[in-house]
């Protein structure tokens, strides 16, 4: 049963509106849920289209919508953003708290499959299936059939699986800031997998590591990836956006399909996020401003 929106807090932006809301999510195994919507004005005179943005690890609903940069072009735009939390809050499971790259703010955007994990932290379907449904059912100006989604770090990792896995191609393009591109073969990708799936690392590369779903990948894609040659964590190998870019060439994707930009001097910060925000929002504005799917 979808629970009843609570309104938390309001903000003018824009001239148009970022709201927060709270509910009690089934999906999440009952445990308080937030999120962060943007409405562009436009949206007091129809339904708009939905651009989705997955923050990174340790970050919540408000890091993106406070310091992403993106609401200015998105009311331009006449998109409304939906920022979602990073994982459950307040599951209790022994550990969850031990590790900043792991459990609390760092749910990796999947269904956990370890016993353990496996009723609270189901980030991929909160995602994809349950707050859409909790946003038509508040009667929200969201048309549902318009969505892209984009992401920063672990967030671009979701964005990236998310588009490339999704049965019912929810999403018409996908964009990321500096993403795990490659998780099964990083530390928090490996991390990730050991901690919440039954199958470990080997589960999460047939479901959760980009780089093999775009290898085996056999319709048109819209993806855009930004990285900075600054970032630290690109140094220390958490990121591997040139295996992405390889296996995209591999499978036949050009540059126009699969578009992967350094940049110098950039680091993994919302500064280098916000630099590049409007590039985003325009790339998936491409796609989300047509009513037929493209």
């Amino acid at each position: 049963m979808t629970q009843t929106l609570q309104k938390i807090s309001s903000n003018k932006a824009f001239e148009g509106e970022l709201t927060k809301y709270g509910f009690k999510s089934a999906v999440l195994g009952g445990l308080h849920a937030q999120f962060n919507l943007f409405l562009p004005a436009d949206a007091s005179h129809g339904k708009v289209p939905l651009l989705v943005f997955l923050a990174g690890l340790t970050c919540t609903e408000d890091n993106g919508a406070q310091k992403g940069g993106f609401l200015g072009v998105a009311a331009s735009q006449s998109i409304a953003i939906l920022f979602p939390d990073t994982s459950p809050r307040g599951a209790g499971i022994a550990g969850e708290d031990d590790d900043w790259d792991f459990g609390t703010g760092a749910g990796f955007y999947l269904d956990a499959t370890k016993p353990e994990y496996a009723k609270h932290y189901n980030m991929l379907s909160h995602i994809t299936v349950e707050l859409p449904q909790v946003i038509e059912a508040a009667g929200l100006p969201i048309d549902l059939s318009r969505q892209s989604i984009f992401g920063h770090s672990m967030g671009g990792h979701g964005a990236l699986t998310l588009y490339l896995s999704s049965k019912t191609k929810q999403y018409r393009s996908a964009s990321a800031f500096a993403p795990i591109s490659n998780p099964s073969k990083c530390p928090w990708g490996e991390k990730a997998f050991a901690g919440y799936l039954s199958g470990g690392v080997a589960e999460g590369i047939k479901q959760h590591d980009a780089t093999a779903l775009i290898s085996k990948f056999q319709d048109s894609v819209h993806i855009l990836i930004d990285y900075g040659s600054g970032d630290n964590f690109y140094k220390q190998g958490q990121l591997l956006p040139e295996s992405f870019l390889e296996a995209a060439r591999d499978a036949g994707y050009d540059e126009v399909q699969v578009r992967v930009r350094r940049h110098e001097g950039y680091d993994h910060s919302y500064f280098f996020i916000s630099t590049f925000a409007s590039d985003h929002v325009h790339f998936h504005a491409n796609f989300l401003k047509h009513n037929n799917k493209m």
